[in-house]
């Protein structure tokens, strides 16, 4: 079992979501939201991100993570700050040894939801309904859960991808390269 980190960061809010997966099944082990000081200064909420973050990895212990990349934003200083959030989430994550993988805002909606620019409700309803939860998570919650299991899906997958393409190119002949 591959306990497995998904990161939605923020520099109001930074939402996680732990699952468990065997490559097949994936189940719900945890979710949250890191709320941040919005009276403090942003270095302290760096501060709060990378210590939250390494108190949920001693408390889960997981084997792999994965963080949505950032996307550009019309306003270059929220893009910054969104940046440095999820600067002070990675380095939490290499402090503790997790290799960490990153996702587009669009491949997370697509892994999840089957269409790249879902909303976020139907994230929240399809993190609800592949995890078997009784409630619709928190929105921050329920996107690093996605983020979670976008990476779970990838992981899945990645065999399966290689061995088409090598197909697909000729190189690949009953059950052996050549």
């Amino acid at each position: 079992m591959t306990f497995i980190l998904g990161i939605d960061p923020g520099s109001r809010l930074t939402g996680y979501g732990i699952i468990r997966t065997d490559g097949r099944q994936h189940t719900y082990v945890a979710s949250g939201c890191i709320k941040l000081t919005l009276t403090a200064s942003m270095t302290e909420r760096l501060q709060q991100i990378f210590m939250s973050l390494q108190e949920i990895v001693k408390t889960y212990s997981p084997h792999e993570a994965a963080i949505e990349q950032v996307f550009m934003h019309q306003n270059a200083g929220a893009a910054l700050k969104l940046g440095q959030a999820r600067g002070a989430a990675i380095v939490a994550l290499a402090d503790a040894a997790i290799p960490v993988a990153e996702y587009s805002a669009r491949q997370v909606k697509q892994s999840v939801v089957g269409y790249g620019a879902a909303k976020k409700e139907q994230v929240q309803h399809m993190v609800r309904v592949l995890l078997n939860l009784s409630g619709v998570p928190q929105v921050d919650a329920a996107d690093g859960l996605a983020i979670a299991l976008c990476h779970a899906n990838s992981r899945q997958n990645v065999g399966k991808i290689t061995a088409q393409q090598l197909l697909v190119r000729g190189r690949f002949r009953r059950g052996r390269l050549r």
